[in-house]
């Protein structure tokens, strides 16, 4: 494909951005159907057992109260779906409302339906339900965890060499152990469904990553036909992961909705977010590095365990690109589950990388201490174009070139090499680096292209915006090929029933609708120079492949199904990541312990960039959410009963504006002829890969106090080195 020119590639403001700042744009819980009721979920306080008694007569006699659902009149009506991790729609397996079985703390035990929100939310919490409780195992640490073999969508074991014997004969050798909390996505916009029956056809207005597999998901669940039913969403308010696989409520909401044969609007609580959809997991990590005394690395074994539901197992499996980050001819890495009565865990931003690069750039910064190198020199030094794993040469990698900008913006010769040295004050300063990867995926889409008029265009693709600038760069795409101005190109999104394209996660949206969109835009300018007058509208459909997406049709029936066929990384003979650097600067208070980050700066090499602005936009965002991983999300979990205790924003910590004073985001330009047609790699996820190790590396070098447990809290800091004394 020939290099797109202009408005490609330029930094242009948000199409879309008049819209959402003067409140035209519509998210999910905005449809307003005429003669909406209102749902209010019901939760259980328990995380196994079993219900005794539900006294749902009285609540359904009040006034206002339409309908209350429960097992007892609603089991059976919704019929048993997929996971995600066994390559289905749903977020949990087992139908919602099935029986009297309570399998984690939050589940949904009963839908009560009113004539208004006030009403519903007053008779929920009226309701009296009777349980039989059983203890309960709500960490890795607990009684009745037990560890099995991760069931994972990635590699789980890769092995090259012999890392154990590598290691045992190594010069300088270490063992360390690093762990990661569990975290939830906590977007803005809260989690809802409007459901709405038109006839035997289901119309649902639910902000989602995948409208198709939500229809299909649906679908099964009901036991109807995937074309009885149609979801719709054309802007999202913040994702993350959260929004990829399908709820339980959306079904029964529809339920509802068919019942009383009037629409339901449901819209979760905040507390209820937190248990309705899926988290990241906590993960632990045993790391043996070792290499020469000159640096070069000699071994590599990651071992990983995460957290998962007892029902439903699912890992991230993370290892199968930390293994490949570097040059090392020894390494194995293992990925194990542990089971506890907890829900589905699933995909938040950047999985998995966040939290197995945190224990890697952790690892390597602890090396380059205990050889008193550099750590840029160490990665430099290690530094290659071939995967350690397979041998396979990367389609690019600008790794070194990211930190040579990034340190030089940053201005990382200041930093001391012993740690503690420098002070200013009652702060201690210091200065951290790591890698930053991730990824470079793919999939197929399909798409159509309308040639409205000579200077006209529509293009409807069905995948969503997330707040990641789809309809920006579709419109830049598209206008470049047809040689149109980006104002006369207009972008469909966010509906079942626009052509099928992959779900709008793990950076493959902008790479594949970007090309399916280019292709598509093409043909039309072929068929047109084809033709003496043109006719119009004059339409294209196209169906776009991905290398790596398998199948005889190369994944397009699973696509129209919603199901993830989302190719990269490895490819067939190339590996695919995009590479960028971290650093920080922090203050810590020698009396306090508090922390402080200044300044953080990342340089990114994602190939080519289709919108610098709304890029940068992602990276920054990305930089700024690695910054709140390494000191301040965590979802705190009660050891006792497997409850989330800190289920709001008033506890569960989020960066503000206040918590980072500059942040700066470097693109490196990158061209890569191996990628796709367009050389583009994704930019969503990457920003915040590797910063939650580069804070924890500075806070090192800050205080000589190691942290490998995250968040950084002040008591880590307090408990020796004399941060306590001025």
């Amino acid at each position: 494909m020939t290099p797109l020119a202009a408005p490609f590639g330029q930094a242009l403001p948000r199409v879309d951005g008049p819209d959402k700042v003067t409140g035209r744009a519509l998210y999910g819980a905005d449809h307003q159907p005429a003669g909406a009721a209102h749902a209010w979920l019901v939760s259980s306080p328990i995380a196994r057992g079993r219900i005794r008694a539900i006294d749902s007569a009285a609540i359904a006699a009040r006034p206002g109260v339409l309908l209350v659902l429960t097992h007892e009149n609603a089991s059976g009506l919704v019929h048993e779906a997929k996971s995600v991790a066994g390559r289905g729609h749903l977020t949990f397996s087992r139908p919602p409302l099935a029986s009297d079985e309570i399998f984690f703390a939050g589940q949904i035990v009963a839908v009560v339906v009113a004539e208004s929100a006030e009403i519903a939310r007053d008779a929920a919490g009226s309701l009296r339900v009777e349980y039989a409780p059983q203890a309960a195992t709500a960490g890795m640490d607990d009684p009745g965890a037990s560890v099995v073999p991760a069931q994972a969508l990635g590699e789980t074991h890769l092995s090259r060499g012999d890392a154990e014997a590598a290691w045992k004969a190594a010069a300088v050798q270490l063992h360390l152990r690093y762990d990661t909390p569990a975290q939830h996505h906590n977007p803005l916009e809260l989690f809802q469904a409007t459901c709405e029956w038109q006839g035997d056809r289901l119309v649902v207005w639910e902000s989602s990553q995948n409208t198709r597999a939500y229809q299909h998901g649906l679908a099964t669940q009901l036991g109807i036909a995937p074309e009885r039913i149609s979801v719709h969403c054309p802007f999202v308010g913040g994702a993350f992961g959260s929004r990829g696989p399908l709820a339980h409520y959306t079904a029964l909401i529809a339920l509802a909705a068919r019942q009383l044969q009037r629409p339901v609007k449901l819209v979760v609580t905040r507390q209820q977010g937190f248990t309705v959809r899926t988290f990241r997991a906590e993960t632990r990590h045993d790391v043996r590095i070792a290499a020469s005394r000159d640096g070069t690395l000699q071994a590599l074994a990651h071992e990983s365990w995460e957290l998962t539901s007892r029902v439903d197992h699912f890992a991230l499996a993370g290892s199968d690109s930390t293994a490949r980050l570097y040059a090392c001819r020894n390494i194995r890495t293992q990925v194990h589950n542990v089971l506890a009565d907890r829900q589905m865990p699933g995909f938040m931003r950047a999985p998995p990388e966040l939290p197995y690069l945190f224990a890697l750039e952790s690892a390597m910064d602890e090396l380059a201490q205990a050889l008193a190198l550099d750590p840029i020199e160490l990665r430099r030094r290690n530094d290659t174009q071939v995967d350690a794993v397979e041998g396979k040469p990367y389609t690019s990698r600008s790794l070194m070139p990211c930190f040579d900008l990034a340190a030089q913006a940053f201005g990382w010769s200041r930093r001391p090499a012993q740690p503690g040295q420098w002070r200013e004050g009652d702060w201690r300063i210091g200065f951290g680096c790591a890698s930053a990867l991730y990824p470079a995926k793919m999939g197929p889409a399909e798409c159509r292209v309308t040639l409205l008029a000579a200077d006209r265009a529509r293009v409807e693709i069905g995948s969503n915006d997330i707040g990641n600038g789809s309809y920006t760069i579709l419109a830049q795409t598209a206008a470049a090929v047809l040689d149109l101005p980006v104002d006369h190109v207009e972008v469909v999104l966010g509906s079942s029933e626009l052509p099928a394209a992959p779900l709008t996660a793990g950076s493959n949206s902008a790479t594949t609708t970007c090309n399916a969109v280019a292709h598509a835009c093409q043909e039309m300018k072929r068929r047109l120079q084809a033709t003496a007058a043109a006719s119009y509208p004059l339409t294209v459909d196209i169906a776009h492949r991905a290398e790596g997406v398998g199948g005889e049709d190369g994944g397009f029936a699973l696509l129209r199904k919603g199901v993830p066929v989302i190719g990269g990384g490895v490819m067939e003979k190339h590996l695919a990541y995009a590479f960028g650097a971290q650093f920080a600067e922090v203050r810590v208070h020698a009396v306090t312990g508090e922390i402080r980050v200044p300044r953080l700066v990342g340089a990114f090499a994602c190939g080519r960039i289709a919108n610098p602005l709304t890029a940068r936009s992602q990276l920054m965002a990305g930089q700024i959410w690695g910054m709140a991983s390494a000191l301040l999300e965590a979802s705190e979990v009660d050891h006792r009963d497997a409850h989330y205790v800190n289920a709001d924003l008033a506890e569960y910590l989020v960066a503000t504006c206040g918590d980072v004073a500059e942040v700066t985001t470097l693109l490196v330009p990158e061209e890569d002829p191996h990628i796709n047609p367009l050389g583009m790699k994704g930019a969503g996820e990457i920003g915040a890969t590797g910063v939650n190790a580069a804070i924890a590396n500075a806070v090192f070098n800050a205080t000589g106090v190691r942290v490998r447990r995250l968040p950084i809290r002040l008591d880590d800091l307090l408990h020796d080195q004399g941060l306590n004394r001025p």
